[in-house]
């Protein structure tokens, strides 16, 4: 029926980026639920509405949920963000957290034999790390084995997102990696599973990430000139005016260069009121929903004694998030930079689907034994 034994259930599903490295690596997606209309309109433009359930995942009952060897769950960050009111697995929506265990739950002994939980860095630091501590808790309870690796985008794409995954699996491999640490398991990591000999945790082996950082040229789309997108000389001046003594010495050392420079930028509130910042360096900074405009990124081209601002584009989005195929044409630019930002990089996903979740499974008695029962 599908390419491979292997079936992924997906919740809070979003526009669908997990289901595209998934099946990258050869899962094979048989479930999603995701509550938002808009981002299922994106979702079902890409991947078809068959296998889509459009509600509040408070509404889903374990017998909803087919048989599946993995369930992913990217669920919201709104509660564990250092960005937000920080009520961790407490709040209202990063709580939903208990929701997918709970479904996880009901599935009594059809539970699926890996789960993995992607999120912000936040989260290994919400409330002290007892976030964290309870999330690992509950998967234990559940019979899972856990985890912890760091994902960032910057490995395959120009854009600075760090991530956190925390992985369950029922049958953990025998062989682990209990080396020094690593860009994806970093110093902190080692420490957390020292610090918590009660909980049931494993390390599996991984090859290291690519080590090269794309630059920001190679997702820009090139607009010409007359294109209504860049900015007018009005908006151009209040660009240059907000820019503090040292922003402003960095855009100048730009436009004196005799190539033209990428870079992209962000508005922030400084003592009370609003400024430009610019990256210093040749990658985006991390996408996020693009409901407040403090929270869009604008692009800088500098260089030959020229200066131009536009804001980043739903394609440029599209390809900083490694999805550069994706039809957006079913929403408006802003829903479309909305459900990007809240969604995964595609190919960290599919980094850890292919080098952990797809041998860790495949290599597991119980899992196999489903897929055979499933046959």
């Amino acid at each position: 029926m599908w390419d491979s034994p292997l079936r992924a259930a997906e919740f809070f599903a979003g526009m669908g980026l997990v289901r595209a490295a998934l099946e990258q690596s050869g899962f094979g997606v048989v479930f999603a639920n995701d509550i938002s209309a808009i981002k299922f309109a994106i979702y079902a433009a890409n991947f078809g509405d068959d296998d889509f359930h459009l509600g509040d995942i408070r509404d889903l009952w374990g017998d909803d949920i087919p048989t599946v060897e993995l369930a992913t769950a990217s669920f919201p960050c709104t509660d564990l963000s250092v960005a937000g009111g920080r009520a961790g697995l407490a709040g209202t929506e990063s709580g939903l957290f208990w929701q997918f265990t709970r479904v996880l739950e009901e599935m009594g002994e059809r539970k699926p034999q890996g789960v993995l939980l992607e999120n912000v860095m936040g989260f290994a630091t919400s409330h002290g790390g007892r976030d964290l501590e309870a999330a690992v808790e509950e998967l234990n309870r559940l019979g899972y084995s856990c985890d912890l690796i760091v994902g960032d985008a910057k490995w395959f794409v120009p854009q600075s997102r760090p991530r956190l995954f925390l992985i369950g699996l029922a049958d953990p491999p025998k062989i682990e990696d209990r080396g020094r640490p690593t860009p994806f398991r970093p110093r902190w990591v080692l420490k957390y599973r020292e610090e918590h000999p009660q909980s049931r945790m494993h390390f599996f082996p991984l090859p290291s990430p690519a080590k090269a950082v794309p630059e920001l040229r190679t997702v820009v789309e090139q607009l010409p000139d007359t294109d209504r997108r860049w900015w007018p000389e009005e908006r151009m001046r209040d660009f240059e005016g907000s820019l503090s003594p040292i922003q402003s010495r960095r855009v100048n050392k730009l436009i004196k260069d005799d190539r033209i420079q990428l870079r992209t930028a962000y508005r922030r509130t400084r003592r009370g009121g609003t400024v430009w910042e610019v990256r210093r360096d040749k990658i985006a900074g991390c996408l996020r929903t693009a409901s407040g405009g403090s929270s869009k990124q604008a692009l800088v081209e500098a260089g030959r004694g020229e200066l131009r601002v536009r804001w980043l584009t739903p394609r440029e989005y599209a390809r900083l998030q490694g999805a550069d195929d994706v039809v957006l044409d079913t929403v408006t630019v802003n829903q479309a930079l909305n459900g990007l930002g809240d969604a995964v990089c595609v190919p960290v996903v599919s980094w850890v689907a292919r080098h952990y979740l797809m041998p860790a499974l495949r290599s597991s008695t119980g899992a196999a034994s489903s897929v055979r029962q499933a046959i």
